[in-house]
């Protein structure tokens, strides 16, 4: 039972729904935790999600009157929540901030397509902002995310988003095996093994690292991918079972006090 309301915060290209986020909502209440989705855009920039944060935290906070919020976010979404924290100033009304397969530090996945020059055409620049649109969002801007998510922009901005002494920040990650792991994931992997070393598919492990504690879960025999870690496919991965995964971190969060 966590001493704060808990939000789950989406990445990129993702809504907040059951069908994203699996089994693990209903295990998280039926653990007596009181679970809210954060509605960011599925390509919305950083700082446009964070203001939607910002204003779905004012909400439970009125609602529920709690003081402060939990947050475990998957992929940008850390990200989000880091702005949110520091350079909204928003640290006060955060308990916590757990990232899962977060690129802190970018990916070179990112880098790749913006160097892509069939990325990079006018064709491209024409038809997937139309694309995106699909996803709902309030403002998509596909190639203002994913410049987001690039080395150099993540070096700038882990310098001007320092951690805020009053969150307790903790990070995850999970690593695919082989590339047969997931084939939606499989050049991916091939392209940051070779470049980047032990990766999900879209996320270098060393890149997740994030806070006062990281665990990575993984497996010699069957690995878990970046979409894999929130329980989208309803199943086992391997030796893993992902709700399991999200008890033991609410567990340990609660442990702290959260």
């Amino acid at each position: 039972m966590l001493k704060y309301p808990l939000i789950l915060i989406h990445g990129t290209g993702a809504k907040d729904n059951t069908l994203f986020w699996g089994r693990i909502p209903k295990l998280l209440k039926e653990l007596g935790i009181n679970v809210f989705y954060g509605y960011t855009d599925a390509w919305g920039s950083i700082e446009d999600n964070a203001k939607l944060l910002q204003l779905r935290i004012e909400d439970i906070i009125h609602n529920t009157g709690a003081e402060k919020i939990n947050l475990i976010a998957h992929s940008k979404g850390g990200i989000d929540a880091r702005f949110l924290i520091s350079t909204l100033q928003y640290g006060q009304k955060i308990a916590s901030l757990t990232t899962i397969s977060t690129p802190h530090h970018g990916t070179l996945i990112a880098d790749y397509f913006l160097n892509n020059r069939t990325f990079q055409s006018s064709l491209a620049k024409r038809i997937l902002p139309v694309l995106v649109k699909i996803f709902g969002d309030n403002n998509p801007n596909i190639y203002n995310v994913i410049n987001e998510l690039s080395i150099n922009y993540m070096e700038s901005f882990n310098q001007n988003n320092l951690n805020d002494p009053l969150v307790y920040y903790n990070s995850y990650a999970s690593a695919m095996a082989s590339k047969k792991d997931d084939f939606l994931y499989s050049w991916a992997y091939q392209y940051l093994i070779k470049n980047a070393g032990e990766n999900d598919g879209l996320v270098p492990v060393k890149s997740a690292v994030w806070g006062d504690k990281f665990q990575l879960f993984t497996d010699s025999s069957r690995g878990i991918s970046h979409g894999e870690i929130t329980d989208i496919k309803r199943r086992k991965i391997g030796a893993f079972d992902i709700p399991e995964i999200y008890r033991k971190i609410t567990h340990d969060l609660s442990k702290n006090g959260f």
